[in-house]
């Protein structure tokens, strides 16, 4: 396949992967990056439409990047809100688990 080509290939994975949140996938199209593009660049010297798609792979690669830490943020607001309401859950979840063994009589 032509350098061009691939790195299209990988930008399209990448964003794919991200547009989706399918985590998994973003995390096999990120963690295939080093290896592909080392094999690329050893076939020589970029050209110039190769050198804009490996920017437009960088700026994808970023798009990602800034996905994954937004998800992170959402995540620990959603850790700490768990945890700041941690006896307020354990109470209902309690209250609920009396009332279960009530609804069976």
């Amino acid at each position: 396949m032509p350098r061009r080509a691939a790195l299209n290939a990988l930008t399209a994975a990448l964003a794919a992967a991200g547009n989706a949140r399918d985590w998994v996938a973003l995390d096999r199209a990120v963690g295939a990056l080093g290896s592909e593009l080392r094999v690329l660049a050893a076939g020589g010297p970029w050209s110039a439409p190769e050198t804009r798609a490996l920017e437009a792979l960088r700026a994808q690669h970023d798009k990602a990047a800034e996905l994954c830490a937004a998800e992170l943020d959402a995540l620990e607001a959603q850790m700490n809100h768990m945890h700041t309401n941690k006896a307020g859950f354990i109470a209902y979840a309690l209250d609920n688990e009396t009332d279960t063994e009530r609804n069976q009589a």
